[in-house]
């Protein structure tokens, strides 16, 4: 018995094998190489997407005009059809922040770098007063303070105190770590129901105080921050038509942590602010596209796509998260250009908005392309699709492909890495990982991918005023872009391609 089960792995091999797949050839794997690195414009695209395109916050003002320079970007290098599309309504609508300042007045004057959250309200103007702490764990906590805070600024709870450090500020994936994440270790951690209802009851706490303080007609709220993270507030809900919520601030911990000890050690405390924010009815979240036509009669329809969120949070200029990724695919597909190639299947490029407001770009592509969730039914451009590959977790390295558990996959990456692995890009883990827009296509069984990369900072700085141009690592980001563009051939020129999850997208409607 032992050995038909052996002969039957060795068969089963055999008819994976089989998928596969022909690497493309030596030379033009060094070409890419060469104008990956000789010829690369990494550096100025990086100030371009930081520097001059400015934060990014999904439906915002800034927002829109980095779409349009970025179309402009494509249409210079001549890609074809460089455009932006609708994907999705928005009932967020757009937010910019027009004028902040915020400092303590007493017991002595200090200014503050502080930054609004993202959707909440402005000041009339200069505003002055005095500062309260306030201590909610309960609904019934919120009642000591009914009456007491007209007028008032009032200060959250820390949250988050500063622990000193003693581990390294980045890092990059030894090999040990990156062993384990080959290990296939299915069906992994069950969710436990009481997660979902301690979700459920914070979420409720925060709307509860979000209204309460609003009916208290307090002048603003002030929130500590972490490393200064910016995004927007769990007590703002704001949607197009709602009235305009109570101005919150986030200051950095240590600013943050000084006022709440003096209050609750006795000490008075003053503030004044002037905090002026844009509401715009922007009802439409939009993606960037652009494309390199397929040439074979055959398979020009179908799609190897590339991507990642054009869109960040306001507090930074959004450089690992994600302008980083934004640059490695417009890279690849420059580097594509530039060589001239005509591949078989379409290549296409997509810089999805609003993936930090829960993926309203990719979901919508998904929606208008690939499969109809109201009719449960494939759409005609699932059948043609050939790939997707993502970068959402850094600045860092590529040194592997998580898998989503598609062993289908393997063959096909383990053919088309070769070339690379002398730059420590050898890993393939079944993993599924989430958080980011490959799962708009992988939760259709279809074959879309995240990469691993080294960490660097990226947990100390995403969404936060830090990720900045500085948090670019350029010499990754060219290898990266290399990476894409051999991938992207590859998948574009291969007789075949990786398949969809056996059962899908029957499976997907059966959510």
């Amino acid at each position: 018995m032992r050995k038909k089960c052996v002969v039957w792995a060795v068969v089963l091999c055999g008819a994976i094998s089989s998928h596969a797949q022909v690497c493309q050839p030596e030379g033009m794997a060094f070409r890419v190489k060469e104008e990956a690195f000789n010829r690369s414009q990494v550096e100025e695209l990086s100030q371009f997407m930081t520097d001059e395109l400015g934060p990014r916050l999904a439906g915002s003002q800034m927002s829109e005009r980095a779409e349009r320079l970025v179309v402009d970007r494509l249409k210079e290098w001549g890609l074809a059809n460089p455009r932006t599309e609708v994907a999705s309504e928005y009932p967020k609508g757009g937010w910019d922040n027009e004028k902040n300042y915020v400092a303590m007045t007493f017991p002595y004057y200090c200014s503050f770098a502080a930054n609004p959250k993202a959707w909440s309200g402005s000041t009339d103007g200069l505003v002055k007063g005095e500062c309260m702490a306030l201590d909610v764990k309960t609904k019934s906590d919120l009642e000591k303070y009914r009456g007491k805070l007209a007028g008032k600024i009032v200060l959250m709870p820390v949250q988050q105190e500063y622990q000193i450090s003693y581990e390294p500020l980045a890092s990059r994936y030894t090999d040990a770590q990156l062993q384990r994440m080959t290990q296939d270790r299915r069906p992994g951690k069950r969710r436990q129901a009481s997660d979902g209802e301690n979700w459920k009851a914070m979420q409720e706490l925060q709307h509860a105080v979000s209204l309460f303080l609003k009916s208290e007609n307090v002048l603003a709220v002030v929130c500590g921050g972490g490393t200064f993270n910016v995004p927007t507030s769990r007590r703002v809900e704001y949607k197009i038509g709602d009235s305009q919520p109570v101005p919150e601030i986030i200051l950095p911990i240590e600013d943050h942590g000084r006022m709440v000890r003096l209050l609750n050690r006795g000490k008075k405390v003053e503030m004044e602010l002037d905090i002026q924010n844009r509401f715009t009815e922007t009802r439409h979240v939009n993606n960037v596209i652009a494309e390199i036509p397929g040439c074979d009669s055959k398979l020009k329809n179908e799609v190897v796509l590339i991507g990642a969120h054009l869109d960040s949070w306001h507090g930074g200029t959004g450089g690992a998260d994600n302008a980083s990724g934004c640059i490695v695919m417009m890279e690849a597909m420059r580097i594509l250009r530039a060589l001239g190639i005509s591949p078989r299947r379409t290549i296409r490029l997509a810089l999805w908005g609003a993936e930090e407001q829960g993926y309203y770009g990719s979901r919508g592509y998904a929606s208008t392309y690939l499969y109809d969730s109201k009719k449960g039914s494939a759409l005609p451009g699932y059948d043609r699709f050939a790939l997707y590959l993502n970068m959402d977790f850094g600045s860092g390295r590529f040194r592997g492909v998580y898998l989503e558990e598609n062993d289908q996959a393997v063959p096909f990456f383990e053919t088309w890495m070769k070339p690379f692995k002398s730059l420590g890009f050898t890993t393939l883990s079944p993993f599924k990982v989430g958080s980011t827009d490959h799962v708009s296509f992988s939760v259709l069984g279809l074959p879309a991918y995240q990469f691993i990369q080294d960490p660097l900072e990226y947990d100390r700085t995403y969404h936060t005023t830090m990720d900045t141009y500085e948090r670019l690592s350029l010499e990754d980001l060219k290898v990266n872009a290399a990476i894409v563009a051999w991938l992207a051939l590859n998948a574009a020129m291969d007789d075949n391609r990786i398949p969809a999850k056996p059962g899908y997208p029957e499976a997907y409607s059966r959510r």
